[in-house]
């Protein structure tokens, strides 16, 4: 895990590896998402997420229905 302080925001990393799954009717690609992440984020099953792209290299995770900050200010 990695810390690292772009101005105020704190950013975490964790390493996992994409796995592709390929079936007679479609290919799909999939990463798993740590448990620890999701319950400190308060990530529920079947919760709707959206992929974001802002560059060939830069993929985010973002929430569809927007939740309250665990940041304290």
């Amino acid at each position: 895990m990695k810390t690292r302080n772009f101005s105020q925001e704190i950013a975490m990393g964790y390493n996992v590896k994409m796995q592709k799954v390929e079936r007679p009717t479609n290919k799909s690609f999939y990463l798993s998402f740590p448990a620890s992440v999701a319950d400190a984020c308060q990530i529920v099953k079947g919760e709707e997420m959206e992929w974001l792209v802002q560059d060939r290299n830069t993929f985010v995770l973002k929430r569809k229905k927007k939740a309250k900050s665990f940041v304290i200010k």
